[in-house]
């Protein structure tokens, strides 16, 4: 066991999370769910970009984005990622690490239509990490796009959910003079009970 209290208090990693992301709603400035997303390329080199977590779910973390974007694309050939939740205002941050699988059913249907109009047709209209002439072809496209597809389009087949199954979470606090806490959670497999291990700073 572990000498957890206070904000690492719990015995299941993703309600922490979802405690941890609740805090930081209320004092965030901007985008409390920007999440760092690192995956691989073919040759084995890194990739990494900030996306908009979506979903804390019981077992794992989901977002979205376009299938044909360089991630899609590297998701698709190595289904293995590793994220990080940092929040400046609340000095804490979340690592994880584990397998992918894509949501496109029905949670990926719902979340589209939730979203603004525009945005909805922008999916359509973004032909996502391909070279653009100029932003004036990109507004052109989604101007078409939005007379093609009207006020209730329907989400794109290219257009979906990933969902991160850790195997390692990891939950950083800020300390003073830079001794920070850190509890580091394992599993062999996604079916697999957690090991909880405080980390040296």
């Amino acid at each position: 066991m572990t000498d957890r209290s206070g904000k690492f208090e719990g015995d299941d990693p993703f309600q922490i999370a979802r405690r941890w992301m609740a805090e930081a709603e209320t004092t965030e400035i901007n985008d409390p769910t920007a999440m760092a997303l690192s995956t691989v390329d073919a040759s084995g080199m890194p990739n990494a970009r900030m996306v908009l977590l979506k979903e804390i779910e019981d077992n794992a973390f989901v977002f979205f984005t376009n299938y044909n974007s360089a991630k899609g694309q590297e998701l698709a050939a190595n289904a293995k990622a590793a994220l990080v939740i940092h929040w400046k205002s609340q000095r804490r941050q979340i690592r994880a690490r584990g397998t992918v699988t894509i949501e496109d059913g029905q949670q990926a249907d719902a979340y589209y239509a939730s979203r603004a109009l525009k945005s909805r047709i922008g999916a359509w209209a973004s032909r996502q990490s391909q070279p653009l002439k100029s932003r004036e072809t990109l507004m052109a496209e989604a101007a078409k796009m939005g007379i093609k597809h009207g006020l209730s389009p329907k989400r794109p087949e290219f257009w979906g959910g990933f969902r991160i199954t850790p195997v390692e979470i990891e939950f950083w606090a800020d300390g003073d003079f830079r001794l920070h806490d850190r509890f580091r959670w394992t599993r062999e497999a996604t079916d697999r009970a957690w090991d909880v291990t405080r980390l040296y700073p």
